[in-house]
């Protein structure tokens, strides 16, 4: 059994071993505990910032931040200046999209359309806006995480429909 010693130091080591700007895993024992974001499964290219305020208990902020940046990336694709519900209903029109999930041929596929238009609509009203425009608006990190990954599932759509 290691002593105390043996153990910063085999900790120290693995700290050397470290990629700069990633966090160490915290030990227990010999098995790295996960980092919420990798346990949820957080869309890798949300902001360092949104990790920053989690980690930090800023858990409104972190959501918050996470919306901005999806609200961005459906501006990007979508040439629209908008933004918000504005921009996601303009986006994600099932008449003329700009954004198209789908190839829009059946039924099924103008419902799926129109359907993901009132989800990014209603997460960024629904979700955002609050934290956005509210100032006592507090979470705690289980919330935190389901709007994160929330996030992450609308990234992961657009990406699928070819929006990288």
């Amino acid at each position: 059994m290691p002593n105390s010693l043996e153990k910063f130091e085999a900790i120290a080591q693995a700290l050397s071993r470290m990629p700069d700007g990633e966090p160490p895993a915290q030990l227990v024992g010999e098995t790295p505990l996960l980092h919420p974001f990798d346990t949820r499964n957080i869309h890798p290219s949300l902001p360092g910032k949104v990790k920053k305020l989690f980690d930090d208990g800023h858990y409104a902020e972190a959501t918050f931040h996470a919306f901005k940046y999806l609200d961005k990336q459906v501006q990007k694709h979508s040439g629209i200046s908008e933004s918000g519900y504005k921009l996601m209903m303009a986006a994600f029109d099932e008449a003329n999209p700009r954004l198209r999930l789908t190839p829009l041929k059946t039924e099924s596929e103008k419902d799926e359309q129109k359907g993901y238009r009132f989800v990014f609509a209603g997460g960024v009203q629904a979700i955002r806006n609050p934290r956005g425009h509210e100032y006592a608006v507090t979470d705690d990190p289980d919330v935190c995480l389901d709007h994160l990954s929330f996030v992450s599932m609308l990234l992961r759509r657009l990406e699928a429909a070819g929006f990288k």
